[in-house]
């Protein structure tokens, strides 16, 4: 019996503590004001409960429909977007560390294949989420712009390691 906390299924899972108030680190992926500053380019609008929105990396002409299923205030967002293989669920969670600092975590799961494909769906998405929470923390806390999104591929997605 598989006893692990995903049931046997692929997961993507990373977290970081960001030092600022639960609300203000929440209102982060709420908003694309200021998401926009970390993560996606630009987005049709904030996030809202069963109002679907469109994000957009414009360096990469990549973009994904959101419909937004869960929006608990300073808690929990919960969305499904267009995975790897089709719809996929991704969850943030919120815990306050005291006044001042938010440890955030994110699930992703829902993918589809064969388990080697499952295995690299998870691992590209845990990258890819741990880049765009090191983007966050830069930005709350420093308020310093990295463009890490943008630089993890700097010859587009198609070509994720380039060599001479």
């Amino acid at each position: 019996m598989d006893k692990s906390p995903s049931g046997g299924k692929a997961i993507a899972r990373t977290g970081m503590l960001i030092r600022k108030p639960v609300a203000e680190v929440f209102a982060a992926f709420i908003d694309p004001r200021i998401t926009t500053r970390f993560w996606f380019t630009k987005s049709s609008g904030p996030l809202e409960a069963g109002t679907p929105v469109t994000w957009e990396w414009e360096m990469y002409e990549a973009s994904t429909h959101v419909v937004p299923k869960v929006i608990e205030p300073e808690q929990r967002i919960v969305i499904e977007w267009d995975g790897y293989t089709g719809r996929t669920n991704v969850e943030w969670e919120f815990v306050p560390m005291g006044p001042d600092a938010t440890f955030v975590g994110i699930t992703e799961s829902g993918w589809t294949g064969t388990s080697d494909e499952l295995l690299e769906h998870a691992t590209n998405a845990t990258q890819g989420f741990t880049w765009t929470l090191a983007g966050l923390k830069a930005w709350l806390e420093h308020g310093v712009e990295l463009n890490l999104i943008a630089g993890r591929f700097p010859n587009g997605p198609e070509d994720p390691y380039p060599t001479r």
